[in-house]
């Protein structure tokens, strides 16, 4: 049919120009927020790119749901302002008749989204996480390059290693700078290893020699070892070992219903919503007026969507606080929604305004008579 077909071309081409623009944009932002990370040392260098990459996945759901808006939004807006929308109106179609089109087209997308949100979406932030602990949690002789003077993962070291090869746990010709307090400690040994004892990660030196000196009154002392144990994390935790919601997979949020859990879960699933009702609203505020401007309801289009994502957040927070159960809010939020989107889009078919639902007021004349 002519009338789908068109529809679904133009709603093609606005969703892949603003899903690249959209893609680009986020990918520059995260870009910059990831080499940041790296500068201050929360992130492996080496890494950026495949850190950059999984955020941008994670981000996928709200970019997709952002482009199918804007792209609904942009392509029945052109055909107000085109009077396309009266060719079409005038052979029989009502607004109505372009939810199935819509939804034809939307329906793979759709799906995507629902993918990304519920299985992509934690699996990514996994791999972050996993990426970050991995580099935050090496041992200070794997941290450190090298001929380079670099702080340890406390920030109460200053290290200075001669390794043979990068990744192991053992370097020549080690120096270790460390202030406890009034006490500052520089440590001098021709070799160095890294040791677990228990939950607790010593580093062994070998050979070497400390200089202890007490900034309060000026005492040194000066001790030669053979053997020395330097202590460089207590209680250390293995990467993997502890996640949050956000990492946990969708059915471990349904088999630990924590009140954490089930607002990550509503997130999740309300982001499928989301785009639903999308849809609906894009088809309900694309009415323009060619006096006023496209500009004018693209910005109250973003506005609404901005309104909702906050939303949806706002109650992720109040469901993980315990302040209102995981399914009331989704009805409530989702539904309301939906039957706005349905009520204002019944108006728009009917071409009634909302004076219509108010009750008649009687004019000046008639309540004289």
């Amino acid at each position: 049919m002519l009338f789908h077909s068109s529809l679904r071309k133009d709603l093609a081409r606005n969703f892949g120009a603003t899903l690249v623009i959209l893609v680009t944009i986020v990918m520059t932002i995260i870009l910059i927020r990831t080499l940041g990370q790296a500068s201050r040392g929360s992130v492996n260098p080496s890494e950026v790119m495949l850190v950059m990459g999984f955020s941008v996945l994670g981000q996928m759901t709200t970019i997709i749901t952002l482009s199918l808006f804007i792209a609904c939004v942009a392509t029945l807006s052109r055909m107000y302002g085109e009077s396309e929308m009266v060719i079409w109106f005038s052979s029989g179609q009502g607004l109505g008749q372009f939810i199935q089109p819509l939804f034809r087209f939307a329906w793979p997308i759709l799906l995507v989204i629902a993918l990304l949100s519920l299985f992509v979406w934690p699996w990514s932030h996994q791999q972050i996480q996993d990426l970050r602990q991995r580099f935050e949690k090496r041992n200070d002789v794997e941290r450190i390059a090298p001929g380079q003077f670099q702080e340890s993962a406390g920030g109460n070291r200053v290290f200075f290693i001669d390794k043979d090869s990068p990744g192991e746990r053992t370097g020549n010709n080690v120096f270790v700078s460390s202030r406890d307090g009034q006490l500052e400690s520089v440590t001098t040994a021709s070799r160095g290893r890294v040791e677990f004892v228990g939950t607790d990660r010593f580093l062994f030196l070998e050979n070497g020699q400390q200089w202890l000196t007490h900034l309060g009154t000026g005492e040194t002392r000066l001790t030669q070892f053979d053997r020395y144990q330097l202590l460089i994390d207590a209680n250390f935790v293995p990467p993997n070992s502890v996640r949050n919601s956000r990492q946990s997979t969708t059915w471990q949020l349904i088999e630990q219903p924590t009140p954490a859990n089930q607002a990550e879960l509503a997130w999740r699933i309300g982001l499928l919503f989301t785009a639903i009702n999308m849809i609906l609203l894009a088809l309900a505020l694309s009415a323009v007026n060619p006096r006023v401007g496209r500009s004018y309801h693209l910005g109250l289009a973003l506005f609404v969507f901005v309104a909702y994502y906050n939303l949806l957040t706002v109650g992720q927070n109040w469901i993980s606080a315990g302040r209102i159960g995981a399914l009331p809010f989704m009805v409530l939020l989702h539904g309301s929604v939906l039957a706005l989107a349905l009520v204002w889009l019944g108006l728009r078919h009917m071409n009634w305004s909302w004076r219509h639902l108010l009750p008649a007021v009687p004019s000046t004349k008639e309540a004289t008579a």
